[in-house]
């Protein structure tokens, strides 16, 4: 079993292969104390970890100083405005006014496998996969209920948290935070890692250390952001790619957030995780349930390292559903940077043609299809075809595509309405606004208020019709705004504070649909690039778009700070045309293919303008994603140096399952004059196992690649790469 419940001591052990979390429930009152998370340990009675024995003693003893205990107790989940001065994981309003919460323990089961979360995505397993333990936990004052959930998979070396509340008593209630997952930990040196960015530079990594005090990362802007990414991790000051203590916490959620480290005054840590309280209010009725999402919690001995590859297997066995998670994706070619708005059904049946002689495999229609969009001030929300574009229609043009041997993809941003559009003109009140203020537009477009049935019906039909209209593979879902003038024409105002949630909540329900109409559809989520790259959104879609600026060089650092939390095959990666169009740089070609290999792989060009040697390098690029893909999208991620931290060079590996092969890519950014060949170690091989290098008649044991290394030469010029491809020796 991997939960235990120890009944004479009231502890809790939930093991997973190489970790172990621990609960115990101490004093009459019940209070549910974390004793410990990390290695994995044999004892189970360990609850003296909790220091009830030294002063400040429990309630039930020493009352007098109860504030004390409860601001040094470390709480599984602390309530709000009873004594425990630091951040709490839940708060209300009831019918005085008051915010004061405190839960205590009352029950708890275990069960095999896992309850699905209404409304929300989560992980999921079969039920020989994965053990829960449902703790029920009760303030009594206020009637108020809340079921700590936890699920462990003892293969991935992941336990999930998640939260559901009930109010079991007559008068309304309202939520105003309510924290996914919390727990307390000694402060020893840890350092907090987090993922920061902005538009064309998402996920940058950043490791700071833990202060006094609070410091935080979030997101109020109804996503999980560029800016921020709903991510955070403890590491050891000692900490590598190869050792050292890593804790990772990971939201389930594609809408605002508030990742917190607070280390107080007794050198203690409190990690927090869920839905950021700005502008979060929730109304509960008697018998009401508010489910919280779900946090993925990764303890790893073995570094960052360790910790990427239980969450890339965890993600790829137990988050993403798509029927594409185990097949490669189709190579495809996309038209924006190649016409963005100026094209026509003859312009993307020339680029199909030449596409389908190179190898590849679909051709995406983007942005400019439908209405009267022309450039992006009009006709979000009117998504029915410009026949002056797509003569003949889109029938037409998807069966030409295919007759030419390609498969047809197509682009929406369904979440958003133009000022200039029909559906705005019908209907105004759709849009998110504040009355008698003046719009703040982005990209001169609103947003839709998916809180309301009748808008999410509409955009759902919308966007079906399109797809059952003609023979379409692929759906890239755009948004390119982000939330302001939080205000909802439908919602009262009670109910104003559950806008942003509701939204979230429309996103999935509109996904789940579609999904489930069109499941062999192969959905790509995108927001500006990469500001919507969450787990919650690889529930729905197998890739993510990883982000607008697609300069092979940049691409290192922004696929690294990806690539730490996400299975390469999540990452959306294209080829595109030079000068680079979002920072003018130019790289080779071949560069450029060997950066976007390591995700899913295409091509952002107008492949009947770029030059000759470029184009003839397109077979010999489509084959290679054929030979490596299995590889590069099943296997294990090891970084083996960043440009980020050296600004000369960036090389990682993928190692397959069984260890008989392994791909190293290896990127020159800058050229050294009159110097030696760059050496590199190799990781993740079988030491004893004989292989070879693809191009070099020698034979190498896996230790010797590993602690000995090999040497990279010297490449001419900046900017130039080498794929290097080892095998088991026959």
């Amino acid at each position: 079993m991997n939960i235990q419940f120890d009944e004479k001591n009231r502890v809790f052990k939930l093991d997973t292969e190489h970790t172990s979390y621990v609960m115990a429930v101490v004093d009459n009152e019940g209070f549910l104390g974390h004793v410990y998370y990390g290695a994995k340990i044999s004892d189970t009675d360990v609850a003296y970890l909790l220091r009830t024995d030294e002063n400040p003693m429990v309630p039930s003893k020493n009352n007098r100083d109860r504030s004390s205990f409860l601001d040094t107790f470390p709480m599984e989940y602390p309530g709000n405005g009873v004594g425990d001065y630091r951040e709490s994981a839940i708060a209300v309003l009831d019918k005085n006014g008051h915010s004061a919460v405190q839960f205590f323990y009352r029950s708890h089961q275990i069960f095999d496998g896992k309850k699905k979360i209404p409304g929300l995505p989560a992980s999921f397993a079969k039920e020989t996969e994965c053990q829960t333990l449902e703790i029920v936990t009760e303030d009594p004052v206020l009637g108020l209920e809340a079921v700590l959930v936890y699920t462990v998979f003892a293969g991935s070396d992941v336990i999930t948290r998640s939260v559901r509340v009930t109010n079991h008593e007559a008068e309304t209630i309202a939520l105003t935070k309510v924290m996914s997952a919390s727990f307390d930990m000694d402060a020893e040196g840890y350092e907090m890692l987090t993922l920061h960015g902005s538009w064309a530079r998402e996920r940058q990594i950043e490791q700071r250390p833990v202060g006094y005090g609070k410091q935080s990362v979030s997101s109020v802007r109804g996503e999980s952001s560029h800016q921020e990414h709903p991510f955070v991790a403890l590491v050891s000051k000692d900490a590598t790619e190869d050792q050292g203590k890593v804790y990772g916490v990971h939201f389930v959620y594609s809408g605002n957030f508030l990742a917190q480290v607070e280390k107080n005054q007794f050198d203690t840590l409190r990690v927090m995780m869920g839905i950021h309280p700005q502008d979060f209010c929730w109304e509960l009725k008697q018998n009401e349930t508010f489910y919280a999402p779900e946090t993925v919690l990764v303890f790893s001995g073995n570094g960052l390292g360790g910790m990427t590859r239980n969450l890339h297997d965890f993600y790829r066995s137990h988050m993403i559903r798509s029927p594409y998670k185990n097949k490669k994706r189709p190579i495809l070619i996309n038209n924006w940077e190649a016409t963005y708005f100026d094209f026509n059904t003859e312009k993307l049946i020339a680029i199909a043609k030449e596409a389908k002689k190179c190898g590849i495999e679909m051709l995406v229609m983007d942005d400019g299809w439908f209405g009267r969009r022309n450039d992006d001030n009009t006709s979000l929300g009117d998504w029915q075809v410009n026949e002056e574009k797509i003569t003949g229609g889109l029938k037409h043009l998807v069966d030409e595509v295919n007759v030419i041997g390609l498969q047809f993809g197509i682009w929406f941003e369904p979440e958003m309405i133009s000022p200039d559009s029909k559906l705005y003109e019908k209907h105004p009140d759709w849009a998110i606004e504040l009355p008698d203020r003046t719009p703040c537009r982005s990209r001169n477009q609103f947003v839709l208020d998916l809180s309301r049935k009748e808008v999410r019906d509409y955009v759902y039909e919308a966007v079906a019709s399109v797809l059952r209209s003609a023979n379409i593979a692929y759906v890239k879902w755009d948004m390119n705004r982000q939330l302001t003038d939080l205000g909802s024409s439908f919602l009262d105002e009670k109910h104003q504070g559950e806008l942003m949630h509701r939204y979230v909540l429309g996103v999935y329900e509109l996904q789940e649909r579609l999904m489930t109409e069109f499941p062999d559809l192969l959905l790509e989520n995108c927001s500006g690039g990469g500001a919507r790259f969450d787990p919650g959104m690889l529930y729905y879609s197998p890739q993510i778009w990883c982000s607008d600026d697609t300069d092979a060089i940049e691409r290192l650092k922004i696929q690294e700070g990806t690539a730490l939390i996400y299975p390469l095959s999540a990452m959306g990666a294209h080829v595109s045309d030079c000068p680079n169009h979002t920072v003018g740089r130019v790289t080779p070609f071949a560069t450029r293919g060997n950066v976007a290999l390591a995700g899913t792989f295409g091509y952002e060009l107008d492949i009947t303008k770029i030059p000759e040697e470029d184009r003839k390098l397109i077979p010999e690029q489509t084959a290679m994603y054929h030979k490596y893909n299995d590889l590069v999208r099943e296997g294990d991620y090891y970084r083996i140096a960043s440009y980020a931290k050296n600004h000369e060079y960036d090389c990682y590996e993928v190692v397959s399952k069984d260890k008989k092969e392994a791909l190293v890519t290896f990127v020159q950014v800058l050229n050294r004059p009159n110097y030696h060949s760059r050496r590199i170690c190799l990781k993740g091989l079988q030491p004893d196992r004989n292989y070879q290098i693809e191009g070099d008649k020698g034979v190498y044991h896996g230790d010797t690649l590993m602690h000995a290394g090999i040497n990279i030469p010297n490449m001419w010029g900046d900017f130039q790469s080498v794929l290097i491809h080892v095998k088991a020796a026959e």
